[in-house]
């Protein structure tokens, strides 16, 4: 098996430019210092077929898939329902209509609720007529199977709040994390490839920063990491430099290959 990871998104929240921000990586002309909020996109290949997932739809989800060409989504994995990981759900249509049917995305119970809640038009139009997505919402506790993708999800705090990271044979991601247990922290040891969080350089009450995110790669020890939903506290090449050789930040449009998972 074979996996090409695409990032689709590395940005918080307010993705990078931040609106009504000035600082000089808002202003830079690196584009990597362009950050779309952080999504990815997952092509798990056999010598039969390939498994196409993403991981959360932004509400750029769909200039991400424009920039870097998506052409299918087999299933969607939600780390948690926060707007910035979840705003562009309806722009799955259009992949309804080419796959000719119905996406399973599936989630955490915590997450699966408010999803349903929020997207609840999609099941109850309240006229005919316009596109509606077809959504199969899954919740899930345990590992679980997608074509021929295994996934296990992954106990994650966010803050208070419960969501999930992914792991995927040797490869993990993990976003929006300010805690990992120990049983997560024992899943994602000696990984060829771990994406995780790291916000910014201050502490921050419900997300990791580089600080925090350094010891947890010091203590699960992957083979490579890149940090993900940053903010403009952190220009790309300058942090770069100052990180542990087997440690970087990603940036929108990177791909990165494992040739066994």
């Amino acid at each position: 098996m074979k996996l090409k990871l695409t990032f689709l998104g590395t940005g918080t929240s307010g993705g990078v430019p931040e609106l009504l921000c000035g600082c000089a990586v808002c202003r830079s002309t690196d584009k990597r210092n362009k950050r779309l909020r952080s999504s990815a996109f997952l092509e798990i290949s056999d010598d039969v077929q390939t498994t196409s997932l993403i991981i959360d739809t932004t509400p750029d989800f769909r200039q991400q898939v424009l920039t870097y060409g998506v052409q299918r989504i087999d299933a969607i994995l939600y780390t948690h329902a926060h707007y910035d990981h979840v705003g562009g759900l309806d722009d799955i249509r259009p992949f309804n209509r080419a796959q000719g049917g119905v996406i399973p995305a599936y989630g955490n119970p915590e997450t699966i609720e408010i999803l349903k809640r929020r997207y609840e038009y999609f099941f109850n139009a309240p006229q005919t007529g316009g596109g509606l997505p077809q959504v199969d919402f899954r919740t899930v506790e345990a590992g679980f199977r997608v074509i021929s993708a295994d996934i296990l999800p992954l106990k994650v705090l966010h803050g208070k709040v419960p969501i999930l990271g992914y792991k995927i044979g040797k490869f993990a991601y993990i976003s929006d994390a300010s805690f990992l247990p120990e049983s997560t922290l024992t899943a994602i040891e000696g990984l060829d490839l771990l994406v995780l969080n790291a916000i910014r350089f201050k502490p921050h009450p419900t997300h990791f920063n580089l600080e925090q995110a350094l010891a947890v790669i010091g203590r699960v020890k992957p083979k490579k990491a890149f940090l993900i939903h940053i903010t403009d506290a952190f220009d790309h090449s300058k942090v770069n430099r100052s990180l542990p050789e087997n440690v970087r930040l990603a940036y929108d449009g990177q791909v990165v290959n494992l040739e066994s998972v």
